[in-house]
């Protein structure tokens, strides 16, 4: 088995910036790229295989007609999403449905759980996460009331952070951000609040109804959200970063829930990989490496299919991997 490389798509929006370009040198169509769709099969962004026997294969048809590269994993659809975000300036208020409410209310969409690690931020960055309502009526006053200071939770930020985000959690991406995302292959986003602002002399649509619908109150805030540093008791579902750690000590696991695991890894020479998932996602997110004779740079996003057993990795590098749970 060969590693599945991929092309991304880019995505122009009203927050968006140049570090697509500055940062990574795609070839990004315009200088308010917000976001790359690193590794994706979804309708609005549909990644195709860069090199390989597979070639110009959208990422979809793969995993439609070689269900076999990804250990025969079910479901009607690729379940998992890698974004990379540029935000140069701030991005709605929102918040997602899950499963349940996206499937009756979304055509059968997927809901939207997803993670963010800060590739870099601005020096006093703030993010959005969760609110202060303690109750269903005190959100609605709130929100009709226009009290976006009372009712908002900001945090500082820091290069290194992650953060997990659950459905019917209200957050935002501030201005000055860089991060990549790991989600549900979903996109289906509940606009809460956008600044007034316009876009084609219009103010963008705002979802409400189905804000009060899906928000989450009171706040909980999700276990996984940190600073930079490793969750400790990672657990039966993390087993292959255990075992990467027990062997070289070079894998932190930052996250598992329902839908996905996600690990940050840091190379310094060479190194064994264990790929005993069904299939993982990997983003190089600094430096250079050599992947059993592929060479991959920053910026580059693949696929370690089932059956590849131990990786070999050289060069010095930081990779986010993930995989389905």
């Amino acid at each position: 088995m060969k590693m599945i490389l991929l092309e991304p798509v880019f995505k122009q929006m009203i927050w968006g910036g140049n570090r697509m370009r500055t940062e990574y040198g795609y070839d990004v169509p315009g200088d308010n790229t917000g976001e790359c769709w690193a590794i994706s099969a979804h309708p609005q962004g549909d990644c195709t295989v860069a090199t390989g026997e597979y070639a110009g294969m959208t990422l979809s048809k793969l995993w439609e007609s070689h269900r076999e590269l990804f250990g025969n994993a079910t479901g009607d659809r690729f379940p998992l999403l890698t974004k990379i975000i540029d935000a140069q300036h701030d991005l709605s208020i929102q918040v997602h449905p899950d499963d349940v409410y996206a499937r009756e209310h979304e055509n059968g969409s997927l809901g939207k759980m997803e993670c963010w690690y800060i590739l870099d931020c601005d020096e006093d960055a703030t993010i959005i996460i969760g609110h202060h309502a303690k109750t269903k009526q005190e959100l609605e006053d709130m929100i009709h009331g226009a009290k976006w200071k009372e009712l908002i939770r900001e945090i500082p930020v820091h290069k290194g952070d992650f953060f997990q985000i659950n459905p019917g959690c209200v957050h935002a991406i501030k201005g000055g951000t860089l991060i990549l995302e790991t989600q549900q292959n979903s996109d289906i986003t509940y606009r809460l609040y956008d600044y007034d602002r316009l876009q084609d002399g219009k103010k963008r649509p705002l979802h409400i109804a189905q804000s009060l619908d899906v928000i989450t109150v009171p706040f909980e805030e999700s276990e996984g959200t940190q600073a930079s540093g490793m969750i400790e008791d990672a657990n039966e579902d993390c087993a292959m970063s255990v075992r990467n750690q027990t062997q070289n000590g070079w894998f932190e696991h930052l996250i598992t829930c329902e839908y996905y695991s996600v690990w940050k890894a840091e190379l310094d020479g060479t190194q064994a990989l264990i790929q005993d998932q069904k299939f993982m996602l990997g983003s190089v997110i600094e430096g250079s490496a050599i992947l059993d004779g592929c060479e991959l740079k920053k910026g580059d996003h693949f696929i370690l299919p089932a059956g590849m057993g131990d990786v070999t990795l050289t060069g010095t590098a930081t990779f986010i991997f993930s995989a389905m749970v």
